[in-house]
């Protein structure tokens, strides 16, 4: 009885509208569900010390700073020191420059007579025999300060493990 019901169903849906409800072809086996679509992988979540474990490795990488001061280095000479000094300054201050562009906090020659910059209280730290209320005055300039005027880190990698700051080498012969 219930294929006799769905035929005049059908009859007249086709009859009426010129199409069958959508209920009805399900019913028939004439509706194709979508597959389920997977959900998405979950966005990797960058957390805070990424970015420093980040800087961290690309230091060890460029410019071997772990190494050097991880190396006990009371054997070597001063010389020897100091060229292995000079080596990882060149290239750590490359890698600052890159990706920091910074710039000094007050462009003056450290010694001379200097006012605080128009900005914030965080741009200068007074120290001294500073006064406890109103502007404080101009002083001695002990310390130029640094500012980044750019902050251009490489995409993080959600697959890299950025606690490895270096891996190991093994030669194979």
């Amino acid at each position: 009885m219930n294929r006799i019901l769905l035929a005049f169903r059908a009859f007249f849906a086709l009859l009426f509208s010129g199409k069958l409800p959508d209920d009805m072809l399900g019913e028939l086996g004439l509706i194709v569900k979508p597959a389920p679509v997977p959900p998405a992988p979950p966005k990797p979540e960058i957390k805070p010390e990424d970015g420093a474990l980040q800087l961290l490795g690309m230091l060890q990488r460029d410019a071997r700073l772990l190494d050097f001061f991880m190396e006990d280095i009371a054997p070597y000479s001063d010389d020897q020191v100091g060229a292995a000094a000079r080596d990882v300054h060149t290239h750590t201050r490359e890698i600052l420059i890159r990706n920091f562009a910074p710039v000094p906090v007050i462009d003056a020659v450290e010694g001379s007579v200097a006012n605080a910059p128009d900005g914030g209280s965080a741009l200068v730290k007074y120290i001294g025999n500073v006064p406890a209320s109103g502007k404080p005055p101009a002083g001695v300039l002990r310390h130029k300060g640094w500012r980044a005027t750019a902050i251009a880190l490489p995409k993080l990698n959600s697959r890299q493990d950025l606690a490895v700051l270096a891996p190991a080498e093994i030669e194979v012969e």
